[in-house]
C-alpha cells in the first residue's frame, strides 16, 4: 500500500502543476480605473471673474456753458430726445444786454474801420492807421462772435439721440458752467461696466477675451469686446474697464442698470510651469513622481513642486501643458500599469443607470 500511494502521488503532481501552468496562460485584464486629466499652465487657471452692470453704449452728461439760473426745463427723465433738442434753457438777460452791447461797438467800430481800409487803398492814410483799423476790426469781430455763442449757449440741447436717464437739476436753480444738469443715454446695444484692481490692470494685455452672463438668460453667455480702459484708478483704487456686448441678444430681457457676470480668459503663455491636481503627486522612493497617462498605460515622470495652490491643485516643473495625467489611485499603481480612464458621467444618465 504504500508504494502504491507513492507511486500515485509520483504520477498526479505533474498533472496538477501542467494544469496550473495552463490556468495561468489565460489572459486577464488587469487594468485600474484612474481619473485622467490635463495639465494646463500655471498662467491659465481658468478666469478671471468680475461683477459688471449695464450700461447704454452711449451716455453724456449734459451741461451748460454758462453760468446762471435755469428758467426752463422742457424734459423729464425717461423722455425720447432727438440731437440738438433744446431740452432746457438759461435767464439769458444777462448774456443779451452783454451780445447788444457788443454789437453796438462791433458796428462802431466795422464803419471805421471799413472807412480807413478804404482811404489807405486810395493812398489817402498811412499804413499805420490801416493796420490800427485792420487789427481793431479783427478784435471786435472775435469778442461779438464769443458773446454771441455765450448768448446761444444759455439753450441747452441734447447732443446725442436717446433718451434722458437723470435730470440732476431743475428750473429756478442756478448752476456753474460745466455743471451737468442731465444724463442722456443713448445709442445702439449696450456696454458692460466692471472694475478691476492694479493687479489685473497690470496684466490687461494678457485678457484675450470676455464674456457677461445673466440671471434672467441662465445657461446663456455673451461675448464682450473691451472699448475702453481708464489709465487712472478711481477712489477705490480701481480702474474702469468698458466692454461691448457683441452678437445678437434679447433686448426685452437685458436692459441698461442690470447686474452681470463677467468673465475673463488669461493668454495662454509657457513658462514650463503647470498646473495638475495634488493628488496625482507621489513621493515614491525618494523621487516626486506623476505617472503619465500613456495610451493605457501608466508612465512614471519625475516632476518637481514649486508650490502647493489652496484650492486642491499644484504647480510643478518636468511635464508639459496638455500632458495627460493619472489624478487620483496613484498610490495602488505602478510604472507600466494598465489603466483605464474613467469615463465622465453623463448629463442624461445621471447614476449611470441607463
Amino acid at each position: 500500500m504504500k508504494k502504491s500511494k507513492r507511486l500515485f502521488y509520483v504520477l498526479m503532481f505533474p498533472a496538477i502543476a501542467l494544469y496550473s501552468c495552463g490556468g495561468n496562460s489565460e489572459t486577464t485584464d488587469e487594468s485600474v480605473y484612474v481619473n485622467v486629466v490635463e495639465a494646463v499652465n500655471a498662467d491659465q487657471l481658468g478666469t478671471q471673474t468680475f461683477t459688471g452692470k449695464t450700461k447704454t453704449a452711449e451716455e453724456a452728461n449734459v451741461s451748460f456753458r454758462v453760468s446762471g439760473p435755469i428758467s426752463r426745463v422742457y424734459v423729464k427723465e425717461g423722455d425720447m430726445v432727438t440731437r440738438g433738442q433744446v431740452i432746457a434753457e438759461m435767464d439769458n438777460r444777462d448774456y443779451q444786454i452783454q451780445f447788444n452791447a457788443t454789437k453796438a461797438e462791433y458796428e462802431d467800430i466795422k464803419a471805421t474801420a471799413e472807412r480807413v481800409i478804404a482811404l489807405y487803398k486810395e493812398g489817402n492814410t498811412s499804413a499805420q492807421a490801416y493796420d490800427k483799423a485792420r487789427y481793431g476790426l479783427e478784435q471786435i469781430t472775435q469778442k461779438f462772435a464769443h458773446h454771441k455763442d455765450q448768448l446761444e449757449d444759455t439753450k441747452l440741447k441734447s447732443p446725442i439721440t436717446g433718451y434722458i436717464k437723470e435730470k440732476i437739476h431743475e428750473a429756478g436753480e442756478t448752476v456753474a458752467a460745466g455743471m451737468p444738469v442731465f444724463t442722456v443715454a443713448g445709442g445702439s446695444g449696450l456696454e458692460v461696466e466692471i472694475n478691476m484692481s492694479a493687479n489685473d490692470y497690470g496684466r490687461r494685455d494678457k485678457f484675450t477675451s470676455f464674456s457677461c452672463e445673466f440671471d434672467v438668460m441662465e445657461g446663456e453667455t455673451f461675448p464682450l469686446e473691451v472699448v475702453r480702459i481708464s489709465n487712472e484708478a478711481n477712489t477705490s483704487q480701481l480702474y474702469t474697464v468698458r466692454l461691448r456686448m457683441k452678437g445678437n441678444y434679447d433686448k426685452k430681457k437685458i436692459t441698461a442698470g442690470m447686474s452681470t457676470i463677467v468673465k475673463a480668459t488669461l493668454e495662454d503663455e509657457d513658462h514650463g510651469v503647470v498646473n495638475v491636481p495634488t493628488s496625482a503627486v507621489l513621493n515614491k522612493d525618494g523621487k516626486t513622481i506623476i505617472y503619465m497617462y500613456d495610451d493605457g498605460v501608466a508612465r512614471a515622470k519625475d516632476v518637481t513642486v514649486l508650490q502647493l495652490n489652496r484650492d486642491g491643485s499644484s504647480n510643478v516643473k518636468g511635464i508639459k501643458k496638455g500632458s495627460k495625467v493619472v489624478a487620483t489611485g496613484v498610490r495602488n499603481i505602478v510604472d507600466g500599469q494598465k489603466v483605464k480612464p474613467i469615463k465622465p458621467a453623463s448629463k442624461s444618465n445621471v447614476g449611470g443607470l441607463l
